[in-house]
C-alpha cells in the first residue's frame, strides 16, 4: 500500500493485506516514516519469532486468532482486539499456538 493511501486518507482493512500459508510467517510493511513503521504480520500455526530485541518501543495488535508472546521471560496470551507492548531493549518472542495476524507498530524515541 503506498504511503498516498495514508496521505489521502481512505480506511484501510487490514487483514485482508496478508494471507496464512501453511508453515510460513508472512508480512507486508503498510507504512514506513523515519519516525516508524506499521506491518502487518500472518503467522501459520506453529511458527513464531525467536527471542530479540529491538531499540525502541513495538506494539503488537491482534487482529486475528491468538498469540502467545513472550516479554522480559513473562508469557502473555494475546487474542485478537487486544494489544501488547514491548518495551525497548527487553527480549521478546512471538509464538503462533493458533494461526494469528498481527499489526506491528514500532515508534522510534
Amino acid at each position: 500500500m503506498p504511503l498516498t493511501d495514508f496521505v489521502h486518507p481512505r480506511p484501510q482493512e487490514l487483514t485482508g493485506l496478508v494471507a496464512y500459508q501453511e508453515g510460513s510467517v508472512v508480512s507486508r510493511e503498510v507504512l514506513r516514516t523515519p519516525s516508524g513503521s506499521l506491518t502487518v504480520f500472518a503467522f501459520a500455526a506453529g511458527q513464531g519469532l525467536s527471542e530479540h530485541t529491538a531499540p525502541f518501543d513495538a506494539t503488537v495488535l491482534v487482529l486475528d486468532g491468538l498469540a502467545r508472546i513472550t516479554v522480559g521471560g513473562a508469557a502473555h496470551q494475546v487474542k485478537a482486539g487486544e494489544l501488547l507492548v514491548m518495551p525497548a531493549g527487553i527480549p521478546h518472542a512471538l509464538e503462533a499456538p493458533e494461526r494469528f495476524k498481527m499489526l506491528l507498530i514500532m515508534l522510534r524515541g
